[in-house]
C-alpha cells in the first residue's frame, strides 16, 4: 500500500537565504501579546538582533486569546494533559486567532518600528507538515504532530531581509486540512530545520527558576528530574522539553529568558545530555 501523504514540491535552492549561523528563532507566548509594552520591547529586541547581524524568525502562540474568543462564541475550551482539544468548530477559532489576530498584531508592532515583517502560518507554502496527533487518553481532534518543515518560504523572506512571523497552524499531510500545533513544538522544529544558531523561548521570567533563582544552564537529565519532583512545573515544562528536543536535533543553543535577557545574553541555557 502506497504512502497517501501529500508531498511538498522540491523547492529550488534559495540563493539569498542567510547562513544558519546567523538565524535566531524567537518563540513568544500568547499571554504577552496583549501587552503593548511587550510588543514594543519585542520590536526593540528584533532590531537589536538585526544590528548584531542576526536574522530573527518569530514563532508565536495565542492560547489566552483563543479561549477568550471561544467563550464569547459560547464554546467551552477543553484540554487533555495540557493539550487543547480542537474540534472542527474550534479549529476555525484557532486559525482566526493565531493566523489572523495574533499574527498581525506582532507584524504591526514590528512594521510600526520600521522593521520589514510578514506574517505566515505553517499552512503557507506547506511550511509545517503534520499528521493527526494520537493520545492514549482520548481524541484531541484537529491537533497535529509535526512530521516535516519545509524552510523554503522562511528562507525566501529572510533572504529579502523580511522578518518571518509564524503562526503554528499547520498543514495536514494526509488530508490538506489545517491543524492546531503547540507553538513551542513548532519553534523547536523550525529552529532545527533552519540550523539556527539559537532558539530563544521568550517568557515573562528571566529564566528557569529553582528555589527562586535563575539557573544558568540545565542538562536534559537534570531538567527531567526537576520536572518529576515538581521544581519545574506549569507552562515552563513544555518550554524546557521543547528546548531539550531542539538541542538534540541540532540547534546549537536553546535558551529560556525574557526580552531583557535576549539583549543581555542571560537566561537559562539547555544542554543536551
Amino acid at each position: 500500500m502506497g504512502d497517501d501523504r501529500i508531498q511538498p514540491a522540491e523547492p529550488p535552492q534559495e540563493e539569498g537565504a542567510p547562513e544558519p549561523s546567523y538565524v535566531v528563532v524567537l518563540k513568544v507566548g500568547g499571554n504577552e501579546l496583549d501587552d503593548e509594552a511587550f510588543l514594543y520591547g519585542l520590536a526593540t529586541t528584533v532590531r537589536h538582533l538585526q544590528e548584531e547581524g542576526r536574522h530573527p524568525v518569530i514563532v508565536h502562540g495565542g492560547g489566552k486569546a483563543i479561549a477568550h474568543l471561544q467563550q464569547r462564541l459560547g464554546m467551552e475550551p477543553e484540554f487533555l494533559e495540557g493539550l487543547r482539544v480542537t474540534t472542527d468548530e474550534g479549529m476555525d477559532v484557532v486559525e482566526m486567532v493565531l493566523s489572523g489576530l495574533m499574527n498581525k498584531r506582532i507584524v504591526r508592532a514590528l512594521v510600526d518600528q520600521g522593521i520589514r515583517a510578514a506574517g505566515i502560518s505553517g499552512v503557507d507554502g506547506g511550511t509545517i507538515y503534520v499528521e493527526r496527533m494520537w493520545h492514549p487518553l482520548g481524541d484531541l481532534g484537529r491537533v497535529g504532530e509535526i512530521q516535516d518543515v519545509d524552510p523554503y518560504l522562511i528562507q525566501a523572506l529572510l533572504g529579502a531581509a523580511i522578518v518571518p512571523v509564524i503562526s503554528p497552524v499547520s498543514f495536514g499531510a494526509y488530508d490538506a486540512r489545517s491543524y492546531n500545533v503547540n507553538a513551542d513544538h513548532a519553534a523547536a522544529a523550525i529552529a532545527a530545520r533552519l540550523g539556527a544558531v539559537k532558539l530563544i523561548f521568550v517568557s515573562n521570567v528571566p529564566g528557569v527558576l529553582i528555589a527562586g533563582r535563575v539557573v544558568r544552564a540545565i542538562t536534559a537529565d537534570q531538567a527531567e528530574a526537576w520536572i518529576r519532583e515538581g521544581s519545574i512545573y506549569g507552562g515552563m515544562v513544555p518550554k524546557v522539553r521543547s528546548a531539550v528536543e531542539a538541542v538534540r536535533r541540532g540547534v546549537i543553543q536553546a535558551v529560556i529568558t525574557n526580552l531583557a535577557g535576549v539583549q543581555e545574553d542571560t537566561g537559562t541555557g539547555i544542554i543536551a545530555g
